[in-house]
């Protein structure tokens, strides 16, 4: 059954003064927080991690390594010392890369990012050479080779995945989520939360629909106890 830990609330943000507003109104309703390059980059890694931690929350550190194996390697062991719950690589970075994410990842757990939900298909072809369905198999198999614990895919990569027996495992965190009542923006290949939950996610991580909901929602409190009851009844 589905609860509030198969939500990720992603802080995009650029302080934490804009973020603890969020963080403190909820952690009751969302499993995680999200920390990404413009909050990492603003405030440093060390400080935003550890003022989540103190306030009860469990840290997605949204950091996506693609470097040299020796560099994601240390970077690796350095994030997951600080106890957080996930941390990620890009697939491009490759396969020794990835090894060494996973042989210094400690107890947190590895995903390795595939296509952007932001590209399109015209736009994986342009960068990957092929179609971005073919591409997260190959790199989700990749991933699981390597060591991983999972991969960050579109949700409509889900039922694809979800087919092939020897990735059932890995855990699939899925950007591009929005529910029927919020807006799609920047994102191409969305699907609402029961549907990606349906299909096979573990994870949902939503940041705008719930940060800035339609007025008709309410709050992030309201937006998120509305996406974790359609998750929950789907």
């Amino acid at each position: 059954m589905a609860t509030k830990d198969n939500i990720i609330f992603a802080l995009d943000v650029d302080s934490l003064a804009r973020a603890t507003p969020y963080i403190e109104a909820l952690s009751p309703h969302v499993g995680m927080f999200k920390v990404g390059l413009e909050l990492i980059t603003a405030q440093g890694a060390p400080a935003v991690i550890h003022h989540i931690q103190r306030q009860g929350g469990q840290v997605f550190f949204d950091g996506k390594f693609d470097d040299i194996p020796n560099t994601v390697g240390a970077a690796s062991r350095a994030v997951s010392g600080m106890g957080v719950k996930m941390f990620n690589v890009h697939a491009s970075c490759g396969m020794d890369s990835i090894k060494a994410a996973a042989d210094n990842k400690g107890n947190s757990q590895l995903l390795v990012v595939t296509v952007l939900t932001s590209l399109s298909e015209t736009e994986s072809t342009e960068i990957f050479g092929a179609a971005a369905h073919e591409k997260v198999i190959q790199f989700a198999r990749n991933a699981k080779a390597a060591g991983a614990d999972g991969i960050i895919c579109s949700p409509q990569e889900l039922e694809l995945l979800a087919q092939l027996p020897e990735l059932r495992d890995l855990l699939k965190v899925t950007p591009g989520i929005r529910p029927d009542w919020a807006e799609a923006n920047d994102q191409k290949r969305i699907l609402t939360p029961s549907q990606a939950i349906k299909m096979g996610a573990t994870h949902l991580v939503i940041g705008r629909p719930i940060s800035n909901p339609p007025r008709g929602i309410g709050s992030p409190i309201d937006a998120a106890k509305k996406i974790l009851e359609e998750i929950i009844n789907c």
